[in-house]
């Protein structure tokens, strides 16, 4: 991609280059899907647990499972695309999230790209944490919404409702268990400073539990609560370490401008 020397491009570029970006990825997410398709039963399997044993059940030859249930001549099919659809998007985030900052990063100085590794290579592993931690909470979230039913009422629920109950919160924990790394990267190319990272703390701290109780599906508190905290736990260390980054850049910065005073000072008067 052309782009002048002070990492300046002109829009028409800008605009093939996300071409190009939403183009990979979607490319990414067509060859996941393949997968999710092929493997559909077994994603199935895993995805219901919370609810009901499905491998129990189509073992025994049931013709249902606890309170899920599948309806419409095309309902079938609309599953299967939906889950191979749902499993493309969670198993390549980490593909396009990186196609995400390499369209940012021709912005950036040669030196500014180098740190910004720092985010491919962390992004993988943290969106996996949050993906994780978003199936391993929904037997609690389901538990406790469940606990609302009023009593001598069935609570049936489509499974393509549930689906999408549980794409909302594997991809809510997995992209913001993202947070310390946008951060963390913002520092490192110098867009953003420790101190101006912690300073509101009260106001990321408000805003992490806002954004918990407003996006995620979930209303109950204890879930509320297992996502928040490490949210927050990963906001304090990020800025933590944005401050010793700073710290030694300053030093770095210091000496070299002590070393230019020394070189630029005159010398005695000789005659």
């Amino acid at each position: 991609m052309a782009s002048t020397p002070h990492g300046q491009m002109p829009l028409i570029d800008h605009l093939r280059e996300l071409r190009k970006r939403v183009l990979s990825s979607a490319i990414a997410i067509v060859v996941a899907g393949c997968g999710g398709w092929f493997f559909y039963n077994s994603i199935l399997v895993t995805l219901a647990k919370p609810v009901c044993d499905l491998r129990a059940a189509q073992a025994s030859g049931a013709a249902s499972c606890g309170a899920l249930y599948i309806s419409g001549v095309l309902g079938p099919l609309d599953l299967q695309i939906k889950v191979a659809l749902m499993t493309a998007v969670i198993v390549s985030a980490p593909f396009w999230l990186y196609q995400l900052w390499a369209f940012i990063a021709p912005a950036l100085h040669r030196k500014e790209k180098r740190n910004s590794i720092l985010f491919v290579a962390a992004a993988t592993p943290f969106f996996v944490m949050g993906a994780t931690l978003g199936y391993l909470i929904l037997p609690i979230a389901i538990d406790a919404l469940f606990g609302f039913t009023p009593n001598a009422v069935s609570n049936l629920v489509r499974i393509d409702d549930y689906l999408d109950f549980v794409l909302r919160i594997i991809l809510f924990v997995g992209l913001a268990f993202e947070l310390p790394i946008f951060l963390l990267t913002f520092n490192l190319i110098g867009f953003l400073r420790g101190r101006t990272i912690l300073k509101p703390w009260r106001a990321w701290v408000f805003s992490i539990f806002f954004a918990v109780a407003a996006l995620s599906p979930t209303g109950d508190p204890l879930s509320m609560a297992l996502l928040s905290a490490p949210l927050i736990l990963f906001y304090f260390m990020a800025g933590g370490i944005a401050l010793l980054v700073d710290r030694k850049r300053d030093k770095k910065i210091e000496s070299i401008e002590t070393g230019s005073t020394k070189i630029a000072a005159p010398g005695p008067i000789t005659e």
